[in-house]
């Protein structure tokens, strides 16, 4: 049986370490930053072009313009190769796809988990710190922007908020740390979809 788990997260709750992992417990592909060499490859636009518009919603200048236009945004065609991309991922193989609106992409299709981590400001203050460099000091602020960003580019291109527990299989928050919270979605997702533990 073909499957797709979606993450969503917040920024520094580990999101992107517990999808990798996730995936390699269940024994399928993974898609994060890959996901843009991907959709690059496919629609023709420079992968630096996906690199700075990822994730990203319009600014007020273009945010009037319908996705179909023929005048369409860089923001919009990267958005709609992004789409594209997760979908032709979803037809072909079960994987693990971390953030850019998969669950609403593969709203439509079976077999999908929606996932969403959170976390204790003082966690990712910490993992910030710890993974991406980011001082001490100014990290809560550069968290709550990254969590703007987020949220902004979800709403922009949804009809959902992201983060509300109703646009979710599962909710989490990985205060019980990174493998902890790995084990509970692997165990979560296997009841869910009735998984063969042997066989995923």
């Amino acid at each position: 049986m073909k499957y797709i788990i979606t993450i969503g997260r917040e920024y520094g709750s580990g999101g992107r370490f517990i999808g990798r992992l996730l995936a390699e417990k269940l024994k399928i592909a993974f898609y994060d930053n890959e996901l843009l060499t991907k959709a690059a490859r496919e629609s023709g636009l420079s992968e630096q072009i996906f690199k700075t518009y990822d994730e990203k919603k319009d600014s007020f200048l273009t945010a009037g313009i319908g996705l179909y236009s023929y005048d369409m945004s860089l923001g919009q065609k990267v958005f709609l190769a992004q789409f594209d991309a997760i979908r032709n991922i979803a037809d072909t193989e079960s994987c693990v796809i971390v953030g850019r609106c998969a669950d609403y992409v593969l709203k439509d299709y079976p077999n999908v988990v929606n996932i969403f981590i959170c976390a204790p400001l003082e966690d990712k203050i910490k993992r910030a710190v710890k993974y991406y460099g980011i001082n001490e000091n100014k990290a809560a602020s550069i968290l709550a922007k990254m969590d703007k960003k987020r949220k902004g580019y979800y709403n922009f291109y949804t009809d959902r908020d992201w983060g509300k527990a109703r646009n979710y299989d599962l909710c989490i928050n990985s205060k019980i740390g990174i493998e902890e919270t790995v084990d509970a979605i692997y165990g979560y997702v296997v009841k869910l979809l009735k998984l063969d533990k042997n066989e995923e």
